[in-house]
């Protein structure tokens, strides 16, 4: 039996994917519409793990001299002779990422953007000793990768700023051919740079940087960056008449980034995965660039992966695991209550209409709520539903995936939230045993307009699934009692029991979700259900001598509360 294509996860070097037996799904097409369609300066900007760095890597391997033409052989771009020919292994191509420049000080990430250039300039050793350069061509190439005896590039401030012009001013005169210039994840510096303190600096540094590569580079025949944000007004790219941005709302190109339908269908259908197909969809589809609706490839891949040992495997969040989620949760703690009901309902399925900022500086993202929903649109955790008036979008949550990253940021920032005022959950978890509605119906509904709701409106079971887990979580800062969820007792299982030791008390609650708004009569309900289901029996067989039922109806962000 014919062993099937290894599944390529975390792969990014289109090299490595192409000869290790790799399946790809093809996007070199992107080739010819760089080269039909680029401009001299391009940016992608799209989410992280959408395929930027292969698609990088891809040109790479397409342009640069020396490339070994099979690994093309029988994808797209193959068919189109006449482009090879032209183009296929015909330019030195200078290829960084700058998704590893990190560090507490701007010394330290300078420290790492001069070992990135040096690094880059070291592939290309050969330099040294060309015979198409002059001294001074080679004193310069040395100054480059120089380094001390710990091995720390040795490069000035100045001289790192003019890196890439100098490396790519000496290729020239190597080949005698015009250079390709490809800058991965351009903007990870700047958000580096933001969260420790040092933004200007490194804002200044960059500028220099893509300003002396960029701007009015003879020796330069294109270059593609890419980024999850577009930043432009700290002015960066200031002067770049040639610079073109392309964003996931753009037409251009919006299928060369994420998977299409039918390119998860076909891999399915090689994996024999095709009985997943809908599952697949609901979790990891929705993504809207352009006029092309897209998959996250990474959450495929996983999960793919992931069947392929366990056939019975479930859907996960694998693309919010892979970095932090501090955007949301700094969203959720600037919400307004405005904000909050917005929340609600995009978790419900509903879209809100929003005015995007698509080129905010780091140092805008907190001062409005308006620009937290920006850089949720550009980063991912929004997808768009279409145009409003020109100005707006239709935003959405694209899929199961980042609804349940969002119910679970809301759950965690409610559980902090909460459990900073612990006089009042005390307060609440104690009007239980002291038979206290009044006092738990006031502080039950206080949290219910305090936190966003996540209940689901599909079903009305999973409607009360929500209360109940916000009122379990609760009640769980009483670390002394017995709560126990969804347990057997008498002829059913009940909502929640509790048993409180030092006074032999027990507890139960049985939670309704109420449509129709009629709370009394739910309560009613919820306490009926307690008696002819014999919910007390555990309580009893565990030596509870006092017993009390609750039956507690909720309405949105209203509940009821009632005592036998």
């Amino acid at each position: 039996m014919e062993m099937r294509l290894r599944l390529p996860v975390g792969i990014d070097s289109f090299e490595k994917l192409r000869k290790g037996n790799y399946y790809y799904v093809d996007k070199t097409a992107l080739i010819e519409q760089a080269l039909e369609k680029g401009s001299e300066v391009t940016l992608f900007t799209r989410p992280r793990r959408f395929g930027k760095s292969l698609n990088m890597s891809m040109l790479k391997s397409f342009f640069e001299i020396g490339t070994d033409p099979t690994l093309f052989t029988g994808l797209h771009i193959s068919q189109n002779t006449e482009l090879c020919e032209k183009y296929m292994g015909k330019f030195p191509v200078i290829s960084i990422t700058l998704k590893n420049v990190e560090g507490t000080s701007f010394e330290s990430a300078s420290a790492s953007m001069k070992d990135i250039i040096g690094t880059s300039a070291r592939q290309f050793n050969f330099l040294a000793d060309s015979p198409y350069l002059n001294n001074e061509d080679i004193a310069a190439y040395k100054t480059l990768i120089s380094a001390d005896a710990d091995g720390n590039f040795t490069i000035s401030d100045t001289a790192l700023e003019r890196g890439l012009l100098r490396l790519s001013s000496l290729l020239a005169k190597h080949y005698r051919k015009q250079v390709i210039i490809l800058i991965d994840e351009y903007d990870v510096p700047l958000d580096k740079a933001f969260q420790n303190g040092y933004y200007d600096q490194m804002v200044s540094l960059l500028r220099n940087l893509f300003g002396n590569t960029l701007k009015g580079n003879s020796d330069l025949y294109f270059a593609v960056l890419t980024g999850c944000l577009r930043i432009s007004k700290e002015s960066i790219f200031t002067g770049l008449n040639n610079f073109n941005v392309l964003s996931i709302t753009d037409v251009h190109f919006d299928e060369h980034f994420g998977f299409t339908d039918i390119e998860v269908k076909n891999m399915l259908d090689y994996y024999g995965f095709a009985s997943h197909y809908e599952q697949i969809k609901s979790w990891y589809n929705g993504y809207q660039f352009g006029n092309v609706s897209v998959y996250c490839p990474w959450d495929v891949i996983k999960y793919c992966y992931a069947l392929c040992a366990d056939s019975n495997a479930q859907p996960q969040d694998y693309w919010s695991n892979t970095s932090s989620n501090n955007i949301v949760k700094r969203f959720i703690n600037k919400a307004t209550i405005q904000t909050k009901d917005e929340i609600e309902r995009l978790i419900c399925g509903e879209t809100i209409s929003k005015e995007i900022h698509p080129e905010l500086t780091y140092n805008e993202i907190d001062n409005t709520i308006d620009n937290l929903w920006s850089v949720l649109f550009t980063t991912g955790y929004l997808t768009h539903k279409g145009p409003v008036n020109g100005d707006k979008l239709n935003l959405a949550i694209p899929n199961l995936e980042i609804k349940k990253l969002f119910t679970k940021q809301i759950k965690e920032w409610f559980n902090e939230s909460t459990r900073h005022d612990s006089s009042k959950l005390n307060c609440f978890c104690e009007a239980f045993p002291n038979g206290d509605t009044r006092k738990i119906e006031t502080l039950f509904n206080e949290y219910l307009w305090n936190t966003i709701s996540i209940r689901d409106t599909s079903a009305k079971s999973k409607k009360e699934n929500f209360y109940h887990g916000m009122l379990l979580g609760l009640l769980s800062y009483k670390e002394n009692w017995l709560i126990k969820s969804n347990t057997e007792s008498g002829e059913g299982y009940s909502d929640i029991l509790i048993e409180i030791p030092e006074s032999l008390t027990g507890i139960v609650i049985e939670i309704k979700y109420s449509d129709n708004d009629n709370l009394d009569i739910s309560c009613q309900n919820a306490i009926l259900q307690i008696e002819e289901k014999q919910y007390t029996s555990k309580l009893t067989a565990d030596g509870m001598g006092s017993i009390i039922k609750y039956g507690i109806a909720c309405f949105k962000k209203h509940c009821k509360v009632m005592k036998a």
